[in-house]
Formats: C-alpha cells, sequence, structure tokens
C-alpha cells in the first residue's frame, strides 16, 4: 500500500463509521478464510467468503480514492 493510501485509510478508520465498519468486516472474513486454511479451498462456503471479501475490498478502495480526490480538491 502506498503512503497516500495508508495515510487516506488511517483518516477513514478515525473518521468515518462506515469504513470502519466494513474494514472490521473484511478483516473478520479475512482470519475466517485463514482458519479453513487449505483444506477449505474448494469448499463453496470459502468461495463465497471471497467473494464478499472482494466484494467488500472494491467498496473499501472507493471511498479511499474519493477521500483522497476531496484531499486534493481542497
Amino acid at each position: 500500500m502506498f503512503e497516500d493510501q495508508l495515510a487516506a485509510m488511517q483518516e477513514l478508520l478515525s473518521s468515518n463509521d462506515e469504513f470502519r465498519e466494513l474494514h472490521e468486516k473484511h478483516q473478520s472474513l479475512e482470519a475466517e478464510i485463514e482458519a479453513l486454511g487449505p483444506a477449505g479451498v474448494a469448499d463453496m462456503s470459502v468461495e463465497r467468503l471471497k467473494k464478499e471479501k472482494l466484494l467488500i475490498k472494491d467498496k473499501l478502495a472507493a471511498m479511499m480514492q474519493l477521500h483522497t480526490a476531496d484531499a486534493a480538491a481542497v
């Protein structure tokens, strides 16, 4: 992650409840997927978790991009 992205993430984590909740959910899904280990790789529930995690990651990235663009405009 680049320095400006890290700064945007830290700002959003401290100031945006929705971003913080999505980030926590993303971390939770990551831990859940890792706990299933290699044996769960072909499991449909793991695929569902990975898709959900990716959707959240996309939302987080969009929020960070918007935040960075807003900060640059000021």
